[in-house]
């Protein structure tokens, strides 16, 4: 048994049966070329995982790395191991003034992940710097590539939580980045700022993240536990008549998307617990764990914010955590 309290932000005290860090090539080959457990889990950073109870089955992690920059006259390209911090890849690209990513600052997570939830933040989604992804096929044994146009890209959406989820290994994600930069500033804080730099912007999403989200190092936290909706303008307009305040942002013509923060919120959750999980005091969208939470608390908390959600605006939320028992997802 191999204990995965430190391979998932949350910290709950859960076993897998074997764990498999896969770094190269020909590791790659080797590593599940011993794999006799047809259960198994594709593991990043455990930023977006929460495993509620032992897990019947092996753990198989990417830690692929490297930073590869090459360049044109209006472009930078840039291919990165799976396993590299996502972070720290903001960082590195802010170091060598490349310009672009900075609304995704402090996204917790690795490289790997960044395209399989089509991370966003501050008006911004990795797609659109998407080139391409190349992953291991884990049943047909071989390597593949996908174009961003065929990574099927949606909100917190990806083919490869669909119809390749859990059957691939992303081993590199090639990101195209235009070297003329256009700042991002129409999105929740960052609206406060006067005509800003990369710089600028970096740094006020990181001192509003700070300010809002808990440190998941002094408190166990998986970041946003669910997305935020997106509805019909038809269902918005319903909903403005009791909810004056209710904000939104517009997605297409028909619908729009709506803070789920605000939505949970507003129905008095900040602060409430149930042994020792715990709905954060500062922030509605994010579940912690004090250190003597469980899984069954978490599912309790989490399934009575949905339902509350549904019956009183005809919403349904959905999880952004992935959330795994002993044989699996499960799912509210």
């Amino acid at each position: 048994m191999y204990s995965l309290a430190s391979h998932h932000s949350f910290g709950f005290p859960s076993f897998a049966q074997a764990f498999l860090s896969v770094n190269s090539s020909d590791d790659l080959h080797t590593q599940l070329s011993n794999l006799t457990d047809s259960r198994y889990y594709l593991l990043g950073e455990g930023s977006n995982t929460i495993f509620l109870e032992n897990f019947q089955g092996t753990v198989i992690k990417p830690a692929f790395m490297g930073i590869t920059l090459e360049e044109s006259d209006t472009h930078y390209l840039l291919k990165v191991g799976a396993g590299e911090n996502w972070h720290k890849l903001v960082m590195w690209c802010m170091q060598h003034k490349i310009y672009g990513l900075e609304n995704l600052a402090l996204i917790p997570g690795s490289v790997g992940a960044a395209p399989i939830q089509n991370i966003g933040a501050y008006g911004v989604e990795i797609e659109q710097f998407i080139h391409q992804v190349e992953y291991y096929d884990l049943q047909q044994k071989q390597y593949q590539s996908l174009r961003a146009i065929d990574c099927e890209f949606g909100y917190r959406d990806s083919v490869f939580k669909t119809r390749l989820a859990d059957k691939v290994m992303i081993t590199s994600v090639t990101l195209v980045i235009p070297k003329r930069w256009k700042g991002v500033t129409h999105y929740g804080e960052l609206k406060q700022l006067s005509t800003p730099n990369a710089t600028d912007i970096f740094n006020k999403v990181i001192a509003v993240r700070q300010s809002k989200l808990p440190d998941p190092a002094k408190i166990g936290n998986a970041g946003s536990f669910f997305k935020n909706p997106i509805i019909t303008k038809a269902l918005f307009e319903q909903l403005q008549r009791t909810w004056a305040a209710i904000p939104s942002y517009p997605v297409n013509t028909d619908k729009v998307k709506i803070p789920a923060a605000w939505l949970i919120d507003q129905l008095g959750f900040k602060g409430r617990k149930i042994g020792g999980i715990g709905c954060h005091p500062t922030h509605a969208l994010v579940l912690t764990n004090d250190g003597s939470g469980n899984g069954e608390q978490l599912l309790a908390l989490a399934r009575d914010i949905k339902l509350a959600v549904t019956q009183e605006y005809s919403i349904r939320l959905e999880n952004e955590v992935r959330l795994i028992g002993n044989k699996g997802p499960i799912f509210l």
